[in-house]
This record gives C-alpha cells, sequence and structure tokens, in this order.
C-alpha cells in the first residue's frame, strides 16, 4: 500500500512538474527538483520492501517483467535528470 501511495504521488508531482515546464513557470525547477527527489525515493523504497516483505518473484507472474524492465530504467531516467539540474546549477553559478 505504502509503494502504490508513493507511485501516486510521484504521478501526480510529474505532471505538475511537467505542466510547469510547459507553461514556462518559475516553478517548473523546484517542482522537477521535488518529482526527482520524490520518484527516486520512491523507487527505492519499493525496492527495500520488496527483499524486506521476502517477494517471491515467481508470484508475480507477468508483473516481474514490469520490475525487471522498468525500474531500471526509470533509475536511469532519475539519475539523468539530476544530472541535467546539477548542470544547469553549475552554469549559473560560473555567470
Amino acid at each position: 500500500m505504502p509503494t502504490a501511495y508513493g507511485d501516486l504521488t510521484a504521478v501526480i508531482l510529474a505532471l505538475l512538474a511537467l505542466a510547469c515546464i510547459r507553461f514556462e513557470s518559475a516553478l517548473a525547477v523546484p517542482m522537477l527538483w521535488l518529482f526527482n527527489i520524490a520518484g527516486l525515493l520512491d523507487l527505492i523504497y519499493a525496492n527495500i520492501s520488496t527483499f524486506k516483505d521476502h517477494v517471491d518473484p515467481a508470484q508475480l507472474g507477468a508483473s516481474y517483467y514490469l520490475a525487471v524492465l522498468n525500474v531500471p530504467a526509470m533509475v536511469v531516467v532519475h539519475v539523468l535528470i539530476f544530472a541535467y539540474l546539477l548542470r544547469r546549477m553549475d552554469k549559473r553559478r560560473k555567470q
């Protein structure tokens, strides 16, 4: 249940960040930071709770492939967003 709420929170924050970016709001960068931190923490929590709760991969059925393919891809996307945000901060400091 907490993982589902974390996923829902990440989706809502992602949509809000996307809307802020689309409408060129001053809140775009802070919302992107908030989404990225919350989303990555949700992924970390979900992986930890999977091991803590002794989830058997055989019981996941086809959902196993979602976890095996999507979770690493989402982590890569979060890392890329962090790299972009940090590079943007570095460029602003140099100006």
